[in-house]
C-alpha cells in the first residue's frame, strides 16, 4: 500500500476513533465517520467493509502497537524482570494523555460489560496485551527475582485498573486530585509523573526479592 494510501486510512481511523469514543457502536454511523473524514463512503467500505470491521480496526491498530511495544521489551535479554516491568510502566502510563480517546473507547465499549460478539473479539484482542505482560511478571517469579507468592494477575490488575480509574471516572478523580482530569496539561505535568512514581515503588515493594542482586 502506497503512503498516500496509508495515510488516508489513518486519517479515517483517527476520525472513526473519536466518532465512536464520542457516540459508542451504536450512536455513530459510516456516513458520519466518511463525512467528518472527508471520504466517500466507497472509499470506507473498500478499506475497512463495514462499520464493525471499521471498529475492530480502530482496536487493533492501537493495540498491535502496544504489544509489538511488550514483546521487544518481554524479549530483551539485557533487562531484568523488574526493569522490564519499569519499562511496561512507563509506556503505558504515556498513554494518558495521546490516547484518552481510545480508553474512552474501551470504557464505552468493553468495560461497562456489554455483552455482544463484538465485544467478545475486542476483548481477545485486549487479553493478547495482557498475557503478554504476564509473560514478563511470570519470568521474575519463575527465576526467582520477584518474589514466589506474587500474584501476578492482581498486578496487572493494578497497573489498568489505576489508570482507568482516573480516567474513566472524572468527576471523583478531579475532586480526588484537587484539579480538572480532563485538563491535558495537568494530566501530562503532574498526573502521569505521578502514577509512575506511585505505581513503581508500590509494585516494587511488593514484587521484588530483595535478596536478588539483580534488582537492587
Amino acid at each position: 500500500m502506497d503512503k498516500d494510501k496509508i495515510d488516508k486510512k489513518d486519517h479515517i481511523l483517527d476520525v472513526a476513533e473519536r466518532v465512536f469514543s464520542e457516540l459508542g457502536f451504536d450512536g455513530a454511523s459510516t456516513r458520519t465517520i466518511s463525512g467528518e473524514a472527508g471520504v466517500n463512503m466507497a472509499m470506507l467500505n473498500y478499506y475497512f467493509g463495514s462499520k464493525e470491521g471499521l471498529f475492530l480496526a480502530v482496536f487493533e491498530r492501537k493495540l498491535s502497537s502496544f504489544q509489538s511495544m511488550l514483546q521487544d521489551i518481554g524479549s530483551n535479554e539485557n533487562m531484568s524482570a523488574w526493569e522490564k516491568l519499569e519499562k511496561c510502566i512507563d509506556s503505558y502510563l504515556e498513554k494518558i494523555v495521546v490516547n484518552n480517546c481510545f480508553q474512552k473507547l474501551i470504557n464505552r465499549e468493553v468495560s461497562m460489560g456489554k455483552q455482544w460478539e463484538l465485544t467478545d473479539k475486542l476483548t481477545q484482542m485486549l487479553m493478547i496485551n495482557v498475557l503478554e505482560l504476564k509473560k514478563i511478571l511470570d519470568e521474575g517469579i519463575n527465576n526467582g527475582s520477584f518474589h514466589s507468592d506474587s500474584d501476578a494477575q492482581l498486578v496487572i490488575a493494578t497497573i489498568f485498573g489505576t489508570k482507568n480509574y482516573i480516567i474513566n471516572t472524572p468527576q471523583i478523580s478531579s475532586i480526588m486530585l484537587g484539579n480538572d482530569i480532563r485538563d491535558e496539561k495537568f494530566l501530562e505535568e503532574k498526573v502521569k509523573p505521578r502514577v509512575k512514581t506511585y505505581m513503581k515503588k508500590l509494585l516494587k515493594a511488593y514484587l521484588v526479592n530483595e535478596h536478588d542482586n539483580t534488582n537492587k
